[in-house]
């Protein structure tokens, strides 16, 4: 099993991302790398995210903007 992100923009358009990612061996390491990066994810230029386990698509899209509110 390989996790994996796919990076876009607001409209969905697809991006590079800011920092290299990895495919990861569980959603738990997936989702920690993301904890750990997403503000240099933000600031490179993409505003949101999937995640995919072996292609299927988990759940997504999720922001990488703060909360508002």
């Amino acid at each position: 099993m390989a996790w994996t992100w796919r990076f876009e923009k607001s409209d969905g358009t697809e991006v590079e991302p800011a920092v290299a990612p990895e495919e990861f061996t569980t959603q738990g390491d997936a989702e920690s790398w993301i904890g750990e990066v997403w503000k240099d994810l933000l600031e490179g230029g993409a505003d949101q995210v999937h995640l995919f386990d072996d292609g299927k698509k988990i759940y997504g899209p999720m922001s990488l903007h703060a909360d508002a509110s």
